[in-house]
């Protein structure tokens, strides 16, 4: 069976003057991925799929956003705000393509899921002409009622508007519909301004498609699924429940999340098998974690890929572009950044590697930093195989210390080092018989001195 063509139309102009915030509402982040990535990601893909997000004027970035997820979106501007109809039909020249099917969506509700946009579309090949996504609410005061006579969708009704008994509705609209494309234009055409506001409402298009004979329905999804975001208290609540979602896949694929509550994951996070995460661990975009690898507690890691059997942590932070290799490990105080650390390699405390490619089994001591940044441009360190770097040592990029070779504590070293050789940068040690003895005795004279 051929799969239906579709548009989906995002919703993503509003100011969201309640979150307090210069950057545009979907643009704040769920999960690592801003509410609008989150939504356009739940959005059909694949042939026959057409994205468009309507934007407001001057949200430049937010098309930035949607084409950095979303290659085949197209992007309509909004110039004026009178209401969601209006908002829709400025992805007219979208709409008059005809796709069988459109669905329109909104950017602030990072939650739904692909699944639900197909559900939401599977009464359009039955012959609906209007699918309106509902939820049952717990407390459903403020939200539109839907009506239903025999099962059918006749009408949504505001709250404000209402009457006693419609009030006591608890199915309510989540905003969300989907209209079979062959009559979405005339539908929305139709849609009028007689409120009190004169805006274009999207609500209306429940009695219209009613008034022209023909069927309207509703399909029921959970309540946190629809959240929509106006203020940083509601993102914080999409936060808890996108975790909870995270953590539950994450368990249910076979990863041991000791204390599940203190792990943050990133919604692209994955996972090999048998992985432990210990507690306070956060993951950020961008991870991938091998099989066998351990996590230990309150490591932070973002844009960087683990190896098989790798160790990362206590106390760990892997900073975009670090590569861990198998069985490698990085331990306490540890933090790397655009490295990358072949397998068997250690860098157990203590350390910065930044730009650097450190070889299988090398071994870096306790406060090896990795001096990469003159000032003005970033450099890179080589570290060869086997290489041992001694506690205490500074290696000045950009330089290479060979395969094998040994590097003495307390070294600074600023020149390549060749394969198998030992350096060692230091100023000879002097011993002072008897010269701690007459620093004590010096510092204690002045010490009396002062009190007389």
């Amino acid at each position: 069976m051929t799969a239906r063509s579709s548009l989906t139309v995002v919703l993503a102009a509003g100011e969201g003057t309640r979150m307090r915030s210069s950057r545009p509402k979907v643009l704040h982040e769920v999960a690592g991925r801003s509410l609008l990535a989150n939504v356009l990601n739940a959005a059909p893909h694949g042939p026959g799929s057409a994205l468009a997000v309507v934007i407001g004027p001057d949200h430049k970035a937010v098309a930035e956003e949607a084409r950095r997820v979303r290659s085949d979106v197209a992007t309509f501007v909004q110039a004026e705000r009178l209401g969601t109809a209006h908002a829709v039909l400025a992805a007219r020249e979208a709409i008059a393509r005809g796709a069988e099917d459109l669905v329109v969506a909104f950017g602030d509700t990072p939650l739904i899921s692909a699944e639900t946009f197909e559900r939401l579309r599977a009464p359009l090949a039955k012959g609906a002409a209007l699918a309106v996504l509902g939820f049952r609410a717990a407390d459903p005061t403020g939200y539109g009622r839907l009506l239903l006579e025999n099962g059918h969708l006749v009408a949504i009704r505001e709250h404000a508007d209402a009457t006693e008994e419609e009030r006591k509705v608890t199915l309510c609209n989540a905003g969300v519909m989907a209209f079979a494309g062959a009559r979405a234009l005339e539908v929305l055409d139709r849609i009028g301004n007689a409120n009190s506001k004169s805006e274009y409402y999207l609500v209306d298009a429940v009695e219209i498609v009613r008034e022209m004979g023909l069927e309207a329905v509703v399909i029921e999804t959970s309540e946190d699924e629809v959240r929509g975001i106006n203020n940083k208290a509601q993102l914080a609540e999409a936060e808890a429940v996108m975790q909870a979602r995270l953590r539950k896949a994450a368990l249910d694929a076979g990863v041991t999340l000791v204390a599940p509550e203190t792990v943050y994951l990133a919604a692209d996070t994955t996972f090999g098998s048998d992985v432990t995460i210990e507690p306070f661990v956060v993951i950020g975009p961008g991870v991938t974690i091998a099989d066998g690898a351990v996590i230990h507690s309150f490591s932070h890691i973002v844009q960087s890929s683990i190896g098989k059997n790798a160790l990362v942590g206590p106390y760990a932070r892997m900073r975009p572009g670090t590569s861990l290799g198998d069985g490698a490990k990085i331990g306490n105080f540890v933090e790397t950044k655009a490295a990358t650390i072949e397998a068997g390699a250690k860098i157990n405390h203590l350390s910065y590697v930044g730009d650097a490619h450190v070889g299988a089994k090398a071994n870096l001591g306790a406060g090896t930093i990795t001096c990469n940044y003159d000032g003005f441009f970033k450099h890179k360190t080589l570290i060869g195989e086997g290489a041992f770097v001694g506690t205490n040592t500074s290696l000045v990029a950009p330089v290479k210390i060979g395969n094998g070779a040994y590097i003495g504590s307390g070294s600074v070293i600023t020149k390549d080092v060749p394969d198998d050789a030992m350096a060692v940068e230091r100023s000879p040690q002097s011993n002072r018989e008897g010269g701690a003895a007459r620093y004590r005795e010096m510092k204690l004279r002045g010490k009396e001195g002062k009190k007389g």
